[in-house]
């Protein structure tokens, strides 16, 4: 199994955990993180070497990584597994499925790549590069029979993981959070490159709806000791550490769980934030030669899963130059006070969350297990 960044290191230790439930015996190995760690997966190489996001980013790292992919790949036909499992990081596994797929080895892809939004060729790359596909979307299935690429929607186990009612009194309380202000998560990036770009952004957002809203506090959940300083930075550089913030290492969810509102990076945070029912804006930063590349190849007009789900802007996206701080606090502003469209938007987050509800680690073992079976007859 390989698994790229913290969202796959979650998806792979459910399913490690739903497939030694079935079957004892199995053995897990390859790159991936803590939480498959901590299942028995047994880590070759650690998960952050693959950690990057974005071209230009990505490409200060490239050598290594594709070094690093050519040795995995050098190791795993020396002695072939009876299954490889990529979990999501498309550029970095779907060529090294395809080279193990070729070489005989049933592969299994975790999480489509985005080939709804963008880079729609990769539908075909998929279909040359894996022996079977895990849809967490439900409209992805279609996609893929068309170019016969044997496909299971297995739902978001973050859906199965999160309960459809959640108790901001009770998580406000976990955080010890002052009662009785508007409490706004604020959730920049889990990668220090993207708080890079963003980390100055939130910070001034926050002082300019600070002055509009007196009686607010806003959390901040961090992933990592980088991310934190990142943020501590952008505070002192603009002068703003009297801002009412509780800054957290973790506990996103409970973050999410107890915010009226939520400022989010487009990434994994914008289902998360909709799971938890959580009104929000979704905002994206990147550097510029990344997003010129980008912007070129796009075809969908949203960023944010709760959009493309939707299939309309139900939840306000700025992007990129739109990105400004003024923007920022405006948007959740105009959000605070259309108590109409907060209210919409939990309407429907409610819709996907019991659309996504599919037990997706069994599901996905099922699936898991009958490539594995098939490949050994």
């Amino acid at each position: 199994m390989v698994a790229g960044e913290a969202s796959g290191d979650q998806l792979g230790a459910h399913l490690i955990a739903a497939l030694q439930a079935r079957r004892p015996g199995l053995r897990f190995g390859g790159i991936g993180g803590p939480r498959m760690a901590a299942q028995g997966f047994e880590v070759s190489v650690p998960m952050d070497k693959l950690a990057v996001r974005g071209y230009t980013e990505a490409l200060r790292h490239y050598r290594e990584i594709m070094r690093i992919r050519r040795q995995l790949g050098d190791a795993l036909l020396d002695g072939p597994p009876d299954l490889f499992i990529g979990v999501d990081a498309s550029d970095f596994n779907l060529g090294l499925e395809r080279r193990l797929k070729d070489a005989g080895v049933p592969t299994v892809h975790y999480v489509s790549p985005s080939v709804w939004a963008w880079r729609g060729w990769r539908v075909r790359r998929v279909a040359r590069s894996a022996t079977h596909l895990l849809a967490m979307f439900p409209f992805e299935s279609a996609l893929y029979a068309k170019v016969g690429v044997p496909v299971t929607y297995v739902g978001h186990p973050l859906a199965d993981l999160i309960p459809m009612d959640v108790d901001k009194a009770a998580a406000r309380a976990q955080l010890r959070l002052p009662k009785g202000k508007l409490i706004i998560a604020l959730l920049p990036g889990s990668r220090r490159s993207e708080l890079e770009y963003m980390a100055d952004a939130f910070v001034l957002a926050a002082h300019r709806l600070r002055q509009e809203v007196p009686d607010v506090h806003f959390v901040c959940p961090l992933a990592t000791r980088q991310t934190r300083e990142r943020f501590d930075n952008a505070l002192r550089l603009h002068e703003r550490t009297d801002l009412p913030l509780t800054m957290l290492f973790g506990h996103s969810h409970e973050a999410l769980a107890a915010a009226d509102l939520a400022l989010v990076a487009s990434g994994t945070a914008t289902l998360e934030a909709a799971l938890y029912k959580t009104p929000m804006v979704i905002t994206y930063r990147q550097s510029p030669l990344s997003w010129a590349l980008q912007r070129r190849m796009l075809y969908l007009p949203y960023i944010g899963m709760p959009n493309i789900l939707a299939g309309e802007p139900l939840v306000p996206e700025l992007v990129q130059g739109k990105a400004t701080p003024a923007a920022l606090a405006a948007a959740l502003l105009d959000l605070l006070r259309d108590t109409a469209l907060q209210r919409r938007q939990v309407e429907k987050f409610r819709e996907f969350h019991a659309l996504l509800r599919q037990n997706t680690a069994q599901k996905a073992a099922d699936a898991v297990l009958g490539v594995l079976d098939a490949g050994r007859a």
